[in-house]
């Protein structure tokens, strides 16, 4: 894997970084360590001591959850510039969720001390966070609300559009997922069964809403998904 950060990418990506100058990047960058992760690696698991928060620098973070049943329940995923686990470190909580790599990631971490320092030194950041946990709250309940009150092929195609925004890229097909997602994964995203997914995606690429193979969906028309997400 390349060694080389990427700061103007994650700079213009992350939320933690409002009020920032780029330049300030690799100072604040220096206060963590850097790992490699290979694709499938587990970070940390739901009910552990939380030690660790980890910012993404390159890949991706599947983080979820597990039903009583044992089923999953993917609640997120964390791309590059975002951060996973900083309440819970600061709080001295347990971790509420599992975070896996997704494909051959990197990470910053940073343990609980490493954190008071960062944000000691460079205090927005404390207001940064304060403004992501906010928003993550606010998707938290929009998941939820939708989950409650609208039809499955509705969620289906809210999440697809909500992953596409945050980790589209433009091809000559059309808006490619830029990681590996599953008809599984999206089951598990959107709270349905696989055989929901499936059938739903076929009917799209029926219409020429998507094109889809195992672990690769490709958004060819976002502009009728985001009308039939508004009015099922």
């Amino acid at each position: 894997m390349n060694n080389q950060i990427d700061f103007s990418d994650i700079f213009s990506r992350s939320g933690w970084f409002v009020g920032f100058e780029e330049d300030k990047l690799p100072d604040i960058f220096s206060f963590g360590h850097r790992r490699v992760y290979e694709s499938g690696v587990t970070l940390f698991r739901e009910g552990d001591h939380a030690t660790k928060s980890y910012m993404v620098l390159k890949g991706r973070l599947k983080v979820s959850k597990l039903h009583e049943d044992g089923r999953e329940a993917i609640v997120r995923y964390i791309n590059p510039g975002e951060m996973t686990a900083a309440v819970s470190v600061l709080k001295g909580k347990d971790y509420p969720v599992t975070a896996q790599a997704i494909g051959p990631s990197e990470a910053l971490e940073w343990d609980r001390e490493t954190m008071l320092n960062l944000m000691n030194t460079y205090p927005r950041i404390a207001i940064n966070l304060l403004g992501i946990v906010v928003e993550r709250l606010d998707d938290i309940q929009t998941r939820y609300l939708e989950l409650q009150t609208e039809r499955v092929e509705q969620r289906i195609a809210r999440s697809l559009l909500r992953i596409m925004r945050q980790s589209g890229r433009k091809t000559s097909e059309g808006i490619l997922i830029d990681f590996r997602l599953s008809r599984q994964d999206l089951a598990d995203y959107t709270g349905t069964t696989l055989y929901t997914v499936s059938r739903t995606l076929s009917r799209w690429e029926q219409k020429g809403w998507t094109v889809s193979s195992r672990e690769r969906i490709v958004v060819t028309n976002p502009h009728a998904l985001v009308s039939f997400a508004e009015t099922g």
